[in-house]
């Protein structure tokens, strides 16, 4: 690790849920994550290589090539989880200034991905943490894998800057850096000054957090050499009891 970079504020996985409701996020190790989840690293790792096949985002508006993604949609219940159709990804402006308002068509997720046991496995354990932290429920889960690159000489992992996402909750795994420098995570209270910046290195660390408590955004990445250079990431919101669509216009007579 540079020297610069600021370690993560790893939580114990004992304390997992405690640090939630402390400080409204936390950041597990792999190790912890394999632990709790009940996967193995191996077989986190063998997901990796559909990182490399992850298709140009088309929807950026700042004119920008720097920025891969595939989007899928799930519902996460104790008893399973159920792939469903593909949809598309839908934010409000009050939640993204930048990319709010649009329906955003992302390729889908590759269907070997999401038939992995260690897939399944990590939603099945990322639900029954959020319904041990919030309440049993069904959980509309939306994953999104990320390949953030410096095509442009500089890669924007969050173009639309601090956010929440409209949702309750929000995973974001740190799969791989390759080459680059910058790309420090930084967390801050929805109500106050408070924060944390930190800078995830560890494939398949974790950075869970509470959306209705704290912002988040990540800073932009430079290539530390020649070549293009990149950072992959995977995100994965849970919301509650449906969703997040745009709202349908209610029909006036005439």
């Amino acid at each position: 690790m540079p020297p610069h970079d600021l370690s993560p504020p790893l939580t114990s996985a004992d304390r997992l849920l405690t640090d939630l409701e402390r400080h409204g996020f936390a950041v597990l190790g792999a190790d912890s994550v394999c632990a709790l989840a009940g996967v193995s690293l191996p077989a986190l790792r063998a997901l990796e290589p559909s990182w490399n096949e992850l298709p140009p985002d088309l929807y950026l508006k700042d004119g920008g090539r720097y920025r891969r993604r595939r989007h899928a949609s799930l519902q996460v219940r104790a008893d399973g989880v159920q792939t469903m159709p593909h949809r598309a990804h839908w934010q409000p402006v009050s939640y993204n200034a930048l990319h709010g308002g649009m329906q955003r068509w992302f390729d889908p997720m590759q269907a070997e991905v999401l038939a992995q046991p260690a897939w399944q496995a990590l939603m099945q354990w990322l639900g029954s943490v959020a319904s041990q932290a919030q309440g049993g429920a069904t959980w509309f889960t939306e994953a999104h894998q990320f390949r953030i690159d410096t095509t442009d000489g500089i890669g924007r992992p969050t173009p639309e800057g601090a956010h929440r996402d409209g949702v309750d909750w929000v995973a974001v795994f740190l799969i791989g850096r390759h080459g680059i420098k910058g790309g420090e995570t930084r967390v801050f209270d929805v109500d106050s000054p408070r924060g944390q910046r930190f800078t995830l290195n560890e494939p398949w660390s974790l950075l869970l957090l509470n959306d209705h408590r704290v912002i988040h955004e990540t800073t932009p990445i430079q290539p530390l050499g020649e070549g293009t250079a990149w950072r992959d990431t995977l995100v994965i919101t849970l919301r509650a009891d449906s969703f997040l669509d745009e709202p349908q216009s209610l029909s006036v007579a005439a």
